[in-house]
């Protein structure tokens, strides 16, 4: 799950015109990797 979420954070700026990898694309993977951590802790505390 973080890998997905360090991958669409950091594919964000690239959505929105931005053509090249930076800051935001880092701060974007950062987050998106917390994001996906979390994600997945809530989904095996449901499931499994």
């Amino acid at each position: 799950m973080a890998t997905v979420g360090m991958f669409v954070g950091g594919s964000m700026p690239l959505l929105f015109g931005d053509g090249d990898f930076d800051g935001w694309s880092i701060l974007g993977g950062l987050v998106g990797g917390f994001v996906g951590i979390w994600l997945g802790v809530k989904i095996v505390k449901r499931y499994g």
